[in-house]
């Protein structure tokens, strides 16, 4: 063997190793991270181990989910399984859906309001300001009218503004986006006073399309007691969810189901697949399906209403932790967001990846969010938070009643 080849071998295996150490440090960063995770919505609580031996193939889900392309390495099948329970899930026949696994929440809110516009291609698009950001991203994209509408204390839309609004441009098909579940606040928008507000303004059922953005609660709201429904038995065009939040995904996925009569105003053929195709990406993770099947089947309905009881259990007992150490703190009824005072300490944040917008800040109660976790963020935020007084006044904490309503805030126990 000649030394140079010598030297080549060797500074492989060194290479190798090198490897091997950057990916365990990684690996120790990331659960370090996990431990200290409380301000966006995902859940870490999973096991796949068993979908361990799939990972060597290139699973790509082409095309329209429910016509099989040239590309046989798919997960079809596990595709139109999850399709199939969300559709039961919010009452729409077999024969009467049309859906996908998307690449993420974003890509199902970019879908649905895209059919919206299909249907009505003259429409205005009306959202509430607290709508995640992709609702104002679609509108750009798609060049499309929008109306901003306002907001209540609760983040909830303001259906009287919404009212006006609409009067404003009766001429014109609405396309409407409903929030089942806002990003900061977790508001739930009432879909049933939406609907009501449109039929009294003179908009029929074939004037308007509503797509529901359920990212996050899209999954809980059906094991929520006293929760409107949301079912395709109203007049909705679409619902979209997030799959990596409430089910817990290891990858960004989501679901988007809409009414198959939407979808042929978008579905066009292609012979390079031997398919159809109505998607907004085309190669979808053709691993998602599976890990979102195997999740939906072992958990079941009766697993996730026990989990969404948790859920809901501990978000009360940390609302209720946070105001009697007297710290100003909301959370809407239907939801596991606690809205809380934003810290004073960037590095604070940072470490419990705090999701924060102005003078608030919010945790998101997820089934891996136990009490003992609650508690060790409760005692380091409630140390740091001594550190926000002086007593010349100085250092005094932003009233908060604007964001998260006069009932909320404790701002009197901070003189």
């Amino acid at each position: 063997m000649s030394r140079n080849l010598m030297l080549m071998m060797r500074s492989l295996e060194t290479g190798k190793q090198s490897m091997a150490s950057v990916l365990a440090r990684y690996r120790m960063t990331l659960i370090e991270r996990t431990k200290n995770h409380l301000g966006y919505p995902y859940n870490l609580d999973f096991e796949y181990g068993a979908l361990a031996q799939l990972q060597h193939f290139s699973i790509n889900n082409l095309g329209d989910p429910f016509i099989e392309s040239n590309y046989g390495v798919h997960s079809r099948e596990f595709e139109v399984g999850v399709l199939d329970w969300f559709a039961r899930l919010w009452e729409l026949e077999k024969n009467e859906y049309w859906g996908y696994i998307t690449n993420c929440g974003t890509e199902g809110n970019l879908h649905g309001i895209l059919v919206g516009r299909e249907v009505h291609p003259d429409g205005i698009l009306y959202a509430s300001r607290d709508s995640h950001y992709s609702v104002f991203k679609a509108a750009r994209m798609y060049r499309m009218e929008c109306e901003k509408v306002d907001t209540l204390v609760s983040g909830e839309i303001d259906c009287e503004n919404f009212k006006a609004k609409l009067l404003l441009h009766r001429e014109k098909p609405a396309i409407i986006n409903v929030n089942i579940g806002t990003t900061v606040k977790g508001a739930v928008d009432d879909l049933d006073l939406v609907i009501q507000t449109l039929e009294e303004t003179g908009f029929s059922h074939d004037r308007f399309y509503i797509h529901c953005d359920g990212a996050l609660f899209g999954l809980m709201m059906p094991f929520v007691k006293r929760a409107p429904k949301v079912t395709f038995k109203k007049p909705i065009g679409s619902v979209s969810v997030s799959g990596h939040k409430f089910v817990g995904c290891p990858m960004p996925c989501g679901v988007q189901i809409t009414r198959l009569e939407h979808i042929n105003a978008l579905s066009r053929n292609v012979e390079y697949l031997a398919s159809r195709d109505a998607t907004i990406m085309g190669s979808r993770n053709g691993h998602a399906p599976i890990f979102l099947w195997y999740t939906l089947n072992k958990k079941g309905y009766r697993g996730f209403q026990k989990e969404v009881q948790k859920c809901l259990r501990n978000a009360h007992y940390l609302k209720d932790r946070l105001r009697d150490a007297g710290i100003g703190a909301m959370l809407n009824e239907l939801s596991s967001t606690v809205v809380l005072e934003r810290p004073h300490d960037e590095e604070f944040i940072r470490k419990w990846q705090l999701a924060c917008q102005g003078n608030i800040a919010h945790v998101v109660v997820m089934p891996n969010v136990t009490v003992e976790k609650i508690d060790k963020f409760l005692n380091e935020l409630i140390a740091e938070r001594a550190t926000w007084y002086s007593d010349d006044g100085k250092n005094q904490s932003p009233c908060v009643a604007s964001d998260i309503g006069k009932e909320n805030c404790l701002c009197s126990l901070h003189k």
